[in-house]
């Protein structure tokens, strides 16, 4: 069988469906991963056990054949941008270190009610403003990938360079970014992955 951190999010869904594993093999595969990706700093807070109770919770449903969502038992990552309720959530900078909101934001709040996981919140430049991943309190991002012959540390790309990072070492199957003037494409390009913008108003930013 495919390693299940490969998967794509078509392919995820097509096994779960089938039965081939479980959502919580799923999560478990991916945390396992960003425990070992540690050294590239991509997360700044590790959130597993939400990522397993929203597992079981996705296989509770499969098992039950109750209606499921476009992302039931899918293992994510959010930029720590993003408002998620109960959990640290920095922007990259000191400001807001030990900051928890007592609300979500309604991007992540859609993406658990299509039944996804999140595995932890992403590093990124601070409050978004950077184009390296160099700027977050939390430390610089590095790139999974190296020069052919060298293993001198690369940037991600910025400021969703924690997110373009974890998706490219294959720590979650997706994860969030958020883009102003190419701050989930460029560093998209820089990890070797597909970075999309949606249209301007598409998202809401509350």
């Amino acid at each position: 069988m495919t390693t299940l951190t490969d998967l794509t999010i078509a392919d995820a869904q097509a096994g779960l469906a089938k039965g081939d594993f479980s959502a919580r093999e799923l999560a478990e595969a991916h945390i396992r991963a960003t425990e070992a990706g540690r050294p590239l700093n991509a997360m700044i807070t590790e959130t597993g056990d939400r990522a397993v109770a929203a597992a079981e919770a996705a296989d509770d449903r499969r098992k039950k054949g109750e209606g499921l969502g476009p992302l039931d038992g899918i293992p994510v990552a959010v930029k720590d941008l993003f408002c998620t309720e109960g959990v640290l959530t920095t922007a990259g900078s000191h400001i807001l270190d030990g900051f928890t909101p007592p609300y979500e934001s309604t991007v992540t709040a859609n993406l658990w009610r299509s039944g996804a996981g999140m595995l932890g919140k992403t590093n990124l430049d601070e409050f978004a403003m950077g184009s390296s991943n160099m700027t977050s309190y939390h430390g610089p991002v590095h790139n999974p990938w190296r020069r052919q012959g060298d293993n001198q540390p690369l940037v991600p790309g910025g400021s969703s360079g924690g997110s373009a990072a974890a998706v490219a070492a294959r720590m979650c199957l997706g994860a969030l970014g958020t883009d102003t003037g190419g701050s989930i494409r460029q560093p998209a390009s820089f990890c070797g992955i597909v970075g999309m913008k949606p249209t301007y108003g598409r998202c809401s930013r509350w």
